[in-house]
């Protein structure tokens, strides 16, 4: 495995911080995170080397704050566990030029909810699952909103400027480089227009709280009683609770059962938090400004394939939907 891997240095590197045994660690997914499965005592953990960059170290440890009072709230989540000298991260090299920032985490058994939709064994509409989506993401919107974060708290902003802005927070979308010019030129006025409806929504506290900005069926745990849990918190931030929501739709946005499962989402969400169907009609406007960031989310990691014809379709997918918000907003 050693030869194999290229990550295995640093990862045992933080076992032994973390005081983890010396055999099964195993190695999970290399993705925006380098993931291993380890093992102590006979329990299983998850071992996370994070993105070089990405988070500074007082982000990761704001990360952790926000965790322990989403359990506190009675939401599942990823359980942090110290290293022997108290830290929840500790510095570790891949190679001399890759530092990273290693985490650790109690394994939570389950299923990814996302791939229960792909098995032949699985009957629960998917409409079920967004439902559930919707309950939990109204759970974490309302401790959210009623939740004074500690000083020393730091997450990224994704408001006007960080969705939007001159420097946002995946790039700048409309000068990436696989963009054709009319392309690029396109992007360039959207986002101009967007701004400036971004702006003019505002950031009031009922609709602008921490969210976990990426919290959809992938991201979502199931046990065998049917129990979910929350994974994945990297892109947490201070942002809108309709791009929350506009994260979850989008990934249904294709589906033939979309339309059910995003009425089925919204239900559940209010039953637990109401809001008005005026602010409802923000969640298409933030899929497209979604659609835009993701642009520049592919520009930042060229180690990242997309299929063939993808990018021009989330761009016209983008234009498309500005233009009809547009439309709509003139009748």
């Amino acid at each position: 495995m050693a030869d194999a891997d290229p990550y295995l240095s640093a990862a045992e590197q933080a076992r032994a911080a973390f005081d983890i045994d010396d055999h099964d660690l195993e190695l999970v997914v290399v993705g925006e995170n380098v993931t291993y499965c380890a093992r102590r005592d006979e329990s299983a953990y998850v071992l996370r080397l994070h993105r070089p960059g990405y988070h500074s170290l007082e982000e990761l440890d704001s990360e952790r704050l926000w965790l322990a009072a989403l359990a506190d709230a009675g939401v599942r989540v990823p359980e942090p566990v110290c290293a022997a000298d108290g830290r929840f991260f500790i510095p570790v090299g891949a190679t001399p030029t890759d530092e990273r920032f290693a985490g650790l985490t109690r394994w939570r058994e389950g299923a990814v909810v996302a791939d229960l939709q792909q098995s032949t064994d699985v009957t629960a509409p998917v409409a079920d699952q967004f439902a559930q989506l919707g309950s939990l993401m109204a759970q974490m919107h309302t401790q959210a909103v009623a939740w004074d974060p500690p000083a020393g708290f730091v997450r990224q902003r994704l408001g006007a400027d960080g969705l939007l802005g001159e420097t946002p927070f995946w790039g700048r979308f409309w000068e990436a480089d696989e963009l054709t010019p009319s392309q690029a030129d396109a992007l360039g006025q959207a986002r101009l227009v967007a701004l400036d409806r971004l702006r003019w929504y505002g950031e009031p506290a009922e609709r602008f709280s921490v969210i976990h900005a990426d919290l959809h069926l992938g991201n979502l745990l199931v046990d065998s009683a049917g129990a979910l849990s929350v994974i994945d918190f990297d892109d947490a931030g201070y942002g809108w609770h309709q791009y929350d929501m506009a994260v979850a739709l989008l990934h249904m946005q294709e589906a033939p059962d979309a339309e059910i499962a995003r009425a089925a989402f919204f239900e559940a969400y209010r039953a637990i938090r109401p809001i008005s169907d005026d602010e409802l009609t923000w969640v298409s406007f933030f899929e497209t400004v979604r659609l835009m960031m993701l642009i520049g989310w592919k520009a930042q990691r060229p180690e990242v394939t997309w299929p063939a014809g993808r990018l021009d379709t989330v761009v016209e997918q983008a234009l498309a939907g500005l233009a009809d918000l547009e439309q709509h907003n003139q009748r």
